[in-house]
C-alpha cells in the first residue's frame, strides 16, 4: 500500500514538471526546461520502477494512470498562475473609444490605434502586448468601456521595439541611473 500512494504522489510532482518543462522549452528558455527534464527524468524512473517491480499489479497501473490525470491539472493551474510570457491582442471597435485607449495607456499598455474599412463602416482596431499576468485586467477594462469589442488573442514568441520593451528597458536601469546620481551627489 505504501507503494500505491508513493506512485500516486510521484504522478502529482512528475507531471507539474512535465507541464512546465514543456512550457519553457515553447517559451525558448531552455536551461530552465533542462533542469526541469533532469528532475522529471528521475522521478519517470523511479515511478516505472515501482509500477513494474511490486506486487501490485493492475491497481499500481490505474493509480498512476489517475495520478497522470490529476497531475495534468496542477500543472495547468500552475502554469497559469505563473503566467509567464506575453499576449497580443487585437481589439476590433465600432467606433474609436478614446477614453478606454487613454484609460489603458495610463494603466501602462502599449495601445497602437488602427482605422479599417469594415463591411458597413468603418473600424478601429487597438494593437495591445500585454504581460499574461495582467491579461484579465485588460480584457476586464475592455469589457467595460467595449462589451461588444472583437476580440483576438495570440502569443508572441518573439518580438523587439516598441513602448513594452522600451518600458522594460527602462525600468531595468532605473535602479542603477539613481546609484550613479547618489554617487555623484557624495563626491561633491
Amino acid at each position: 500500500m505504501v507503494n500505491i500512494i508513493l506512485i500516486l504522489i510521484l504522478q502529482l510532482v512528475y507531471v507539474p514538471l512535465l507541464t512546465l518543462r514543456t512550457i519553457f522549452l515553447v517559451k525558448n528558455m531552455t536551461v530552465i526546461a533542462s533542469i526541469l527534464g533532469f528532475l522529471e527524468a528521475l522521478i519517470y524512473v523511479f515511478g516505472l520502477s515501482l509500477v513494474f517491480s511490486g506486487d501490485q499489479g493492475p491497481l499500481a497501473m490505474l493509480v498512476y494512470a489517475l495520478g497522470f490525470g490529476i497531475g495534468i491539472l496542477i500543472g495547468g493551474a500552475v502554469e497559469n498562475k505563473l503566467a509567464i510570457g506575453y499576449n497580443s491582442f487585437e481589439v476590433n471597435l465600432m467606433e474609436k473609444n478614446t477614453d478606454l485607449i487613454q484609460l489603458l495607456r495610463n494603466e501602462g499598455f502599449g495601445v497602437t490605434v488602427y482605422e479599417g474599412e469594415g463591411r458597413d463602416s468603418k473600424r478601429y482596431r487597438l494593437d495591445i502586448l500585454t504581460k499574461r499576468n495582467r491579461e484579465e485586467e485588460l480584457l476586464d477594462w475592455i469589457d467595460e468601456y467595449e462589451p461588444r469589442a472583437f476580440i483576438v488573442s495570440h502569443e508572441p514568441r518573439r518580438f523587439q521595439g516598441g513602448f513594452l520593451v522600451n518600458s522594460m528597458k527602462k525600468a531595468r536601469k532605473r535602479p542603477i541611473m539613481s546609484r550613479k546620481k547618489d554617487i555623484q551627489t557624495e563626491d561633491k
